[in-house]
């Protein structure tokens, strides 16, 4: 596989916990991999100004945010010891309770995936333009703040 390919990371809705077991599965016939670390972002029903977060409606300027993840990628592939990694984000309605964003790192030791893995995580955070509108149970909405 090539690592320096850029990767398709949105997917239509919310994360299939099959599409997780699956990554991690296709990896159980590479031996050099000693440890998975994974970040799996899953919507709350955060309370703001009285009314509860019902599900948000993701949005990103595609091919940028594409470009960008891929310059993590690339980031952290340099800066890291590891031998793959798979990061799939959410576009579209996403409802409490599922998944929004995985993250998964492989790499011989666990503390190097575990870095990897967070140093993911805050790079999407503080640099993909994805946006969430977030839908309250009333049906009125909201710009989402990332924290």
């Amino acid at each position: 596989m090539d690592k320096n390919k850029p990767k398709k990371v949105f997917v239509q809705g919310a994360i299939p916990p099959e599409k997780i077991a699956n990554s991690v599965a296709n990896h159980q016939s590479k031996a050099n991999i000693g440890a998975h670390s994974i970040f799996l972002g899953q919507i709350r029903a955060d309370e703001v100004n009285g009314k509860t977060v019902a599900a948000i409606d993701y949005t990103a300027y595609e091919e940028m945010a594409e470009k960008v993840f891929h310059e993590i990628r690339e980031a952290a592939f340099a800066r890291f010891d590891i031998t793959c990694a798979h990061v799939y984000q959410s576009l579209g309605k996403v409802n409490v309770g599922e998944l929004c964003l995985f993250v998964l790192t492989s790499s011989a030791h666990r503390k190097i995936a575990i870095e990897a893995t967070n140093f993911f995580v805050e790079e999407i955070k503080s640099k993909v333009p994805v946006f969430g509108k977030e839908i309250f149970e009333d049906e009125t909405h909201q710009w989402k703040v990332n924290k």
